[in-house]
């Protein structure tokens, strides 16, 4: 039976952003391993209407990569969605999210977690210091990687802080999974079978 969130008079909300086109088992595995180390009441998943690292070219439309989200975690009370990117207009930056959860969730502790690529170029997004003003920074990695060895990018002195937690290692990625599913290969038991629902019914990536 998975544990219940408790009730300790702040709350704890981590927050996961990506374009999660598909969302996959991995995202929800490393997702538990961060809410359960860090004793998080909840994680907030963010899908990106127009992410700024990333060609728009091909992505699947937000509201429906945010409906295949949604139905990933139905039922599990730890996990939400919020479509709070697709509401607002132009790109979606991070900091403008976290601003808004801020405003939100005047009270909460944010967490943003990060995988080692993303962190590899946190130096250029924008406003990084502001986010790290927002909200702690969570690493997650795997074995082999060096955090601490990454400038990340920054060129007015040294990185932001960040937690690092080391992460279930889980070989999938959403572009292998486009692939797969434009070679006509079977993606079950790789995506929560809600998503694959949809992925077939719309005929998404082939």
């Amino acid at each position: 039976m998975e544990r219940e969130p408790v009730d300790r008079g702040q709350l704890r909300l981590g927050v996961m952003g990506g374009t999660f086109d598909p969302v996959h088992a991995g995202h929800l595995i490393v997702a538990q391993d961060v809410l359960e180390a860090l004793e998080l009441d909840r994680i907030l998943f963010v899908p990106a209407a127009r992410p700024p690292h990333k060609s728009h070219e091909g992505l699947a439309p937000a509201s429906l990569r945010v409906r295949m989200v949604r139905s990933a975690v139905e039922g599990d009370p730890r996990f939400q969605v919020s479509d709070l990117e697709l509401k607002r207009p132009g790109v979606s930056y991070t900091v403008d999210t976290l601003e808004e959860l801020h405003d939100q969730y005047p009270e909460a502790e944010l967490h943003l977690i990060l995988g080692a690529d993303q962190w590899a170029d946190f130096g250029h997004w924008h406003k990084p210091r502001r986010i790290a003003e927002l909200a702690r920074l969570v690493l997650m990695t795997r074995e082999g990687d060096r955090p601490s060895e990454v400038d990340a990018g920054f060129t007015d002195g040294p990185p932001p802080a960040f937690v690092e937690l080391q992460v279930t290692q889980v070989d999938i990625s959403s572009t292998r999974l486009r692939e797969r599913l434009r070679a006509g290969r079977a993606i079950r038991y790789l995506v929560p079978e809600p998503v694959r629902r949809i992925i077939e019914a719309g005929k998404l990536y082939s």
